[in-house]
């Protein structure tokens, strides 16, 4: 059974960075397809951007300012996020899909 386990998290000002990783229990080697999703205050849960061995996919809004990659030695998955925006705000969530969900780390964007 798979854990994921996210950290990096916190409080930024916009225009800011974070880096976000999630740790994942064994090997991800195998798996195609991991993601990163995000639930805003009050909003459901969305996509925020996936990765598998084709390449990457984001949602429009955070197009040319995320970048997520994995590093399979090291069984982590990790969001680059630059440019924060108040509108980041959120709990970010790692997934392997079908398997598992992360517990959650808070980005808040603020001054």
């Amino acid at each position: 059974q798979v854990q994921l386990v996210e950290s990096g998290g916190g409080l930024v000002q916009p225009g800011g960075s974070l880096r976000l990783a999630c740790a994942a229990s064994r090997s991800i080697f195998s798996a195609n397809v991991m993601a990163w999703y995000r639930q805003p205050p009050g909003k459901e849960r969305e996509l925020v951007a996936t990765i598998t061995y084709d390449g990457t996919n984001y949602a429009d809004f955070v197009k040319g300012r995320f970048t997520i990659s994995r590093d399979n030695a090291k069984t982590t998955l990790y969001l680059q996020m630059n440019s924060l925006k108040p509108e980041d705000t959120a709990v970010y969530y790692c997934r392997l899909p079908g398997v598992a969900w992360g517990q959650g780390t808070q980005v808040t964007v603020s001054s």
